[in-house]
């Protein structure tokens, strides 16, 4: 009979794959097996940053199409929808690892004013949308002489 040394940690280190496998499945649906989870929807990061008389939005969208991407704009609230399709060249058992996720996005900002829709511009190019947002006349800062 061959003595195994008593090692606590090596059980304590087993218990970590279920508990990974759990929150795995939870936030990362594209990793999951299960096909409800994989058309999950995903959100594309963005930037917002101001610059003199703009708010500007840039989001990465690579691999969406532009006539897939819709924004809306209703009171200060600028609504970004869109949906990446999933490419169906390769079948899911010649995957080794599938880390993309694909489906519809909704992201929404809260805008610090209330704008003109019709003056939003939005250009896409190379997967990067950006959205120039002009403050309206009233809510730009403005210079004052001092006499």
């Amino acid at each position: 009979m061959q003595l195994i040394r008593f090692n606590p940690m090596r059980d304590m280190f087993g218990l970590r794959s279920p508990f990974n496998r759990f929150f795995d499945d939870r936030f990362y649906p594209a990793a999951a097996k299960n096909s409800e989870m994989k058309e999950w929807n995903w959100n594309p990061v963005v930037d917002i940053f101001e610059e003199k008389d703009t708010i500007v939005i840039k989001a990465e969208l690579p691999g969406v199409d532009k006539k897939d991407i819709n924004i809306d704009v209703k009171g200060r609230v600028l609504t970004l929808k869109g949906e990446r399709s999933a490419e169906n060249e390769v079948k899911e058992d010649n995957y080794y690892r599938r880390e993309r996720t694909y489906g519809r996005f909704e992201r929404a900002f809260t805008l610090p004013v209330e704008v003109d829709p019709d003056k939003i511009k939005a250009d896409y190019k190379d997967g990067v949308l950006k959205i120039d947002v002009p403050r309206p006349e009233e809510h730009k800062p403005r210079q004052i002489t001092v006499h």
